[in-house]
């Protein structure tokens, strides 16, 4: 009669969806007789924690004492600066350009355009060699002269702040700028922000940075030095997903209501092929951190059998339901590899380090 009951409350979960795991945990110790810890079987037979290596290459951490302002001699001009160029304090073969007052843009080719000499390549130098490049090409044409040159408009390094940034946008970087400071360019964030989903790009890879332990534990080892080019990405806690693969009819992302979604609505959710789906070893991969994840192995019929409490997910948990019997984690990863690839732009950032990024 006691296992009855059990089966029938998790059924009720099951279908119905609306019923928490933290409820159906309050109810079996509320009535002790009804539902005795000691009759429930763990639905997790199997737990490992994985790493995943940051790659070093990829992060430059923040120097102590990074100076707030670099002084424009050291700048590096790039595509998208603009220049004011002084030739011997000639109006007529000083810079106007495309900028007018603001001086000359350097092209996409990293080129000005000047009079008399044309279009001179000035991308990848600061301004002492460019004054230094100048006059040796205007000394063809005169005496000893002398040249100026100082940035109008700095362009070339940008920062991409998307998502839930209050001020989201593209901001260009004059100076260095710590991890921190560039988050301060959005002007905070919104309430919605998911920080524990949140990701710094750089280079089309996502780099082992954790945003939520910067902000909210003060890690300063977080605090790394942004690149030109560097994308944040903060998304929506509304959006919270975990995805489903493997012998399901609709495979792909499994929304989260409120943040709360057992693995039995889950499976419901993406229409379980329970006539091939190997239930009593569905894997899970969780993220934790960028860096730190479990795999993990549950007897889904444990669940169903009224044997187990209903099996809690988080956001971003990746489930696969095995088709046919099922070896080494290996295996697993070969398999589940092409959908993670399909939903790459989705998946929490231990999964794109781990996984998705060529080491």
């Amino acid at each position: 009669m006691k296992y009855l009951q059990l089966s029938l409350f998790a059924l009720l979960v099951f279908l119905s969806g609306c019923i928490s795991y933290d409820q159906l945990d309050a109810a079996r110790h509320r009535g002790a007789e009804s539902f005795p810890p000691q009759s429930l079987a763990d639905a997790v037979t199997e737990r490992r924690a994985v790493l995943a290596t940051p790659d070093t290459a990829t992060v430059q951490v923040a120097a102590p004492g990074l100076p707030e302002k670099i002084h424009p001699q050291s700048y590096i001009i790039g595509p998208g600066d603009g220049l004011l160029i002084n030739i011997d304090g000639k109006s007529d073969l000083s810079s106007s350009g495309q900028l007018g007052k603001a001086g000359s843009r350097v092209d996409a080719l990293g080129r000005v355009s000047l009079p008399l000499v044309g279009r001179v390549n000035v991308s990848g130098k600061n301004l002492s060699q460019i004054e230094d490049q100048l006059a040796r090409v205007f000394a063809r044409y005169l005496n000893d002269p002398w040249v100026v040159v100082e940035i109008s408009r700095y362009r070339s390094y940008p920062l991409y702040l998307l998502g839930q940034f209050k001020n989201a946008g593209t901001f260009y970087l004059d100076r260095p700028h710590s991890l921190l400071a560039g988050l301060a360019l959005g002007g905070g964030m919104q309430d919605t922000a998911n920080l524990e989903s949140a990701r710094l790009i750089r280079e089309n890879r996502t780099l082992p940075v954790d945003l939520f332990r910067l902000l909210h534990e003060g890690d300063l080892s977080q605090n790394i030095t942004l690149l030109p080019g560097d994308t944040i990405f903060v998304p929506d806690v509304k959006n919270q997903k975990v995805f489903v693969f493997g012998a399901v009819s609709k495979f792909g992302p499994v929304s989260m209501p409120n943040g709360h979604l057992s693995l039995s609505q889950a499976l419901a959710a993406a229409g379980l092929v329970e006539t091939r789906g190997r239930t009593g070893q569905i894997r899970i991969i969780r993220s934790l951190t960028p860096t730190r994840g479990e795999l993990l192995t549950v007897d889904h019929n444990l669940i169903m059998q009224g044997k187990a409490l209903p099996f809690p997910l988080e956001q971003g948990d990746i489930v696969y339901v095995p088709p046919s019997a099922i070896g080494s984690w290996n295996q697993v990863i070969r398999d589940i590899l092409p959908s993670l690839q399909l939903f790459s732009s989705m998946l929490q950032p231990f999964i794109a380090i781990k996984y998705l990024q060529d080491d």
